[in-house]
């Protein structure tokens, strides 16, 4: 390849214009940077330039969703309404939501906004059947959890779902808020270990990070167990949507699809 045809290339895609990201996020304010970056790193781009547009409303006046689906707290649709219409005001193309949980209110949620919204637990789903896996487990907050959002999705992909004991929901709420929320990092993870032991006892090939928190503690206390991060799932999405090429994450590392699996 000569240089003339290098550098025709190179004009050709900064030429290229890409559609606007727009992350909902403020859910929490950590996961929504380690949503951001797994969508930087996961866009093929050799120069600044070559990268997709990405916009961010950090909004943590959104209601606790888990409040919200189990203890009738405060409903966060109107709030999560508001941040994607700011998003799509100032340029965004296609959202994302920086939370699992949130994705209960995604039947009320999309119908609000002109642009796509993608699902995160759809597109999770259906990765973890390409990738072959026949059982999984979750790891996600009670809300999401008791929505049945996962269960839903992974039953229409063809692949069965575990769920910890009601000890090990316990150690996966207080890893979340305790933890990673809290910016406590020196909480005791045993309980998170064991629970998710259990879920691999229980047969599950590989455990789904179904909390935008829980990647983000699995890099802290070097968890080493199969796993599977919704979030990156959903920005590959959006990297493909918004007309970028997919730059995949080498196995093992911190975000990848999976961790552990070979």
């Amino acid at each position: 390849m000569t240089g003339k045809t290098l550098d025709n290339q190179n004009a050709a895609r900064q030429a290229k214009r890409y559609r606007t990201i727009g992350i909902i996020g403020g859910m929490g304010p950590l996961a929504t940077c380690d949503f951001f970056e797994k969508i930087i790193r996961m866009t093929d781009a050799a120069k600044d330039c070559e990268h997709i547009p990405i916009l961010i409303d950090c909004n943590p006046r959104i209601p606790d969703r888990v409040a919200a689906i189990l203890h009738g707290g405060t409903d966060p649709v109107p709030e999560i309404v508001k941040s994607g219409r700011r998003l799509i005001d100032a340029g965004a193309e296609i959202l994302l939501m920086g939370c699992n949980t949130a994705y209960y209110f995604y039947p009320r949620v999309a119908p609000e906004l002109s642009v796509p919204l993608i699902h995160m637990p759809r597109e999770t789903a259906r990765g973890a059947a390409r990738m072959g896996l026949r059982k999984v487990g979750l790891m996600a907050t009670d809300g999401t959890v008791a929505s049945g959002i996962y269960a839903a999705e992974l039953e229409q992909a063809g692949v069965e779902l575990a769920v910890p004991d009601a000890a090990g929901q316990r150690a996966v709420m207080e890893m979340i808020y305790d933890g990673i929320k809290a910016g406590n990092a020196d909480i005791d993870p045993a309980g998170f270990r064991n629970a998710v032991e259990q879920l691999m006892a229980d047969g599950a090939e590989a455990v789904i990070l179904g909390c935008t928190e829980l990647p983000i503690a699995f890099h802290l206390y070097d968890i080493n167990a199969p796993w599977l991060d919704p979030a990156v799932f959903a920005a590959e999405a959006a990297v493909t949507m918004a007309g970028g090429r997919v730059r995949p994450l080498s196995e093992g590392s911190y975000g990848s699809h999976v961790g552990g699996i070979s």
